[in-house]
């Protein structure tokens, strides 16, 4: 069996996964998919870059080990695999000591016995958000081009990899496709970097400053860059040393996924360690473009941010999955607003889609509860074979947005057929007609599958057919067994009706908190301000408690709290949400608190969450929370965390805020 090895890259997790990370997996997933139904064996690599100065940095921040914080960011990143049905073959971790710490030591001697490693003091800009250094004239007003924040002035003593050495012959390689840069726009772009001249890189860093990664072989006052450890995760995920023989198999890698931004990491560094190591090449670095939201990138500040995770939760994961492979260009930058969502969900998935199925099928149902004989109709599958063979082509381009269109062609081909032929009303063609149109369903299953999995299985199970019809050769009229019975499919895309007002309650962001500090606010005989921990950072709030109770009762406390309340300045501090408690009839607060962790979310079952980046209090109390005898109620359902109850402290009654 032919093999194709395919990876993403792996996602940092200083913070939670985003919509980047999601289109990503995405495209790498759909182009496995792909090639395992041509016939491949394919081996699909993702995972997490866990070593470093943000993650050290990070877990400091939440009062963690980085061991520990990396442990549990992980997982987050993890959960992508279930929630968006990836199919991934290994998921990399970095902090792996058995699967990866042996390769990133072996790689980094070899290149030490080539004489390619050497030890030097070195001043330079260093910006911790690309882990790199930066040349004076790569900054824009003296800021990172990518981040827009001032690099540190670092000095300090490291181990140097002459790149330079190899800059030459990786222009080479590439402008020669043998290391084939997709799209040409990033060819080009990497090839004018080199032409202007590439210096030797850092390749450690000095463990009293950075001392969360692997150390360097022979010199433990160092430990290993980024260089020498995130990107041999591409060796270590496919069996360099737990598995030699799937190594040998599959090695080289014949697509690596990135994002732009990483281009002249991959492009030039990854090629030149390996040459310097003596491995084989990568065949093609495919190179995505951006998402962005309203034309803008995604930022906090804008309030342009899209939580890859709500949509999942209201719409399902493969509404998601379409509109981030059609809508936007796999080689390009693409916009993702809610409105475009809805109109492509409600229009592509809901009408063309989703009703064609539905109707073929009851049509089929209701006059013969089997699949009728039926000849070919060449017009039609003429038009059928044309839009398939331009599927297969994209497909082969990577252009996958451009092979969904060539897809939903064919369905509004179909839907087209059907109108046209009317089988309600002509007897005489009916049998024909519903035919040739459930052979193009079982077809469009096939070519679906990369894109929709789980609708293209529930299409082939309608059939009584199974995963293992999903391969190229089936992608021709005349499989369908006469006689065979076939299911009714469930209704796959429920069309969606904007306008409601939301629930009050799934625009709230709450979480579960432990204050770890008190301190009284000096001219101020109500409030406190506490730091409050609540899983993923820890955040100041300004709490009118002082009256209520003591800093030795409220240290080490578990509490309930608001997390995307807007910010407020009280006393010129800025409190970033509320610590929330039940008011009963003698107007003392009582503290809301619960069994569950630290960092859990608060839901009420049935109700979708959907939380604003930011709500006023009058948002807040819309929702109109209850405390009754201690337990805590939204519309006369229990709040929850993590299966747990939010109970307030004493068995009080009254609003919760």
């Amino acid at each position: 069996m032919k093999k194709f090895y395919i990876t993403t890259a792996i996602d940092y997790v200083n913070a939670q996964p985003h919509i980047g990370h999601v289109f990503e997996k995405l495209i790498a997933d759909c182009i496995a998919r792909w090639k395992r139904i041509q016939g491949y064996e394919v081996f699909f690599l993702t995972g997490t870059d866990e070593h470093g100065i943000k993650n050290q940095k990070a877990a400091e921040q939440l009062g963690l080990s980085p061991e520990e914080f990396v442990d549990k960011m992980s997982k987050e990143f993890y959960k992508l695999k279930e929630l968006l049905n990836l199919s991934i073959s290994f998921f990399i971790r970095t902090n792996d000591k058995r699967v990866h710490y042996p390769v990133a030591w072996d790689i980094w001697k070899k290149l030490a016995e080539n004489g390619d490693l050497y030890k030097k003091k070195y001043t330079g800009y260093y910006c911790s958000g690309c882990e790199a250094f930066l040349k004076k004239e790569d900054l824009r007003n003296g800021k990172c081009p990518y981040h827009g924040k001032e690099p540190e002035i670092i000095e300090e003593e490291n181990y140097f990899f002459r790149l330079s050495k190899y800059a030459e012959q990786v222009a080479e390689l590439i402008e020669k496709d043998e290391i084939k840069i997709i799209p040409e726009a990033r060819k080009r772009e990497i090839l004018s970097f080199i032409k202007q001249g590439v210096e030797d890189i850092s390749f450690s860093r000095d463990k009293s400053r950075v001392y969360w990664g692997i150390p360097v072989p022979g010199d433990e006052s160092q430990v290993i860059y980024v260089w020498c450890d995130a990107l041999v995760n591409y060796l270590s995920g496919i069996g360099y040393v737990y598995d030699p023989e799937k190594f040998k198999k599959f090695w080289p890698a014949d697509v690596h996924v990135i994002g732009k931004d990483i281009l002249r990491f991959h492009a030039l560094i990854w090629p030149a360690i390996l040459l310097s190591a003596n491995f084989a090449l990568p065949k093609t670095i495919l190179v995505h473009g951006m998402v962005t939201s309203h034309g803008k990138k995604m930022s906090k500040s804008l309030g342009n941010v899209v939580n890859p995770f709500e949509y999942i939760e209201e719409f399902g994961y493969e509404a998601l999955r379409y509109y981030l492979l059609r809508e936007i260009p796999t080689l390009e930058d693409g916009d993702f607003t809610r409105e475009n969502f809805i109109k492509c969900y409600n229009a592509d998935l809901a009408d063309n889609f989703g009703n064609l199925v539905r109707r073929v099928f009851l049509l089929a149902k209701k006059f013969f509860a089997c699949v009728p004989k039926g000849e070919r109709d060449e017009e039609l599958w003429k038009k059928m074979e044309e839009h398939i063979e331009n599927y297969k082509k994209e497909m082969e381009n990577f252009r996958l947005n451009l092979a969904c269109a060539e897809l939903w062609k064919i369905f509004s081909l179909l839907n087209e057929y059907l109108n046209e032929k009317e089988p309600w009303k002509r007897e005489e063609e009916r049998e024909n007609v519903l035919r040739n149109v459930l052979e193009a369903l079982r077809v469009s299953a096939i070519l679906l599958h990369p894109f929709l999995p789980e609708s293209a299985e529930k299409i082939l199970q309608a059939f009584g057919l199974g995963k293992e019809h999903l391969k190229e050769e089936n992608i021709k009229f005349g499989l369908l067994k006469e006689g065979k019975g076939i299911a009714l499919p469930e209704i796959f895309f429920e069309k969606v009706k904007e306008g409601k007002e939301p629930e009050p309650f799934s625009l709230l962001d709450i979480r579960i908190g432990k204050i770890e500090s008190v301190e009284e606010i000096a001219g101020s005989e109500k409030l406190y301000k506490l730091l409050v921990n609540i899983g993923r950072e820890k955040r100041t709030l300004v709490a009118g408690l002082k009256q209520h109770y003591s800093k030795e009762e409220l240290l080490g406390k578990k509490v309930v709290v608001l997390c995307n309340l807007k910010p407020k300045k009280l006393f010129g501090l800025l409190s970033q949400g509320m610590v929330l408690a039940a008011i009963g009839k003698s107007d003392e607060p009582v503290l809301l608190t619960t069994q569950a962790s630290v960092g859990e979310k608060v839901y009420v079952e049935g109700v979708k969450q959907k939380p604003k980046e930011e709500i006023t209090i009058e948002e807040f109390l819309k929702a109109d929370l209850q405390a009754k005898k201690g337990f805590v109620y939204y519309k006369g359902k229990i709040l929850k965390a993590d299966g747990k109850a939010i109970v307030a402290e004493k068995p009080v009654s009254g609003k919760v805020r």
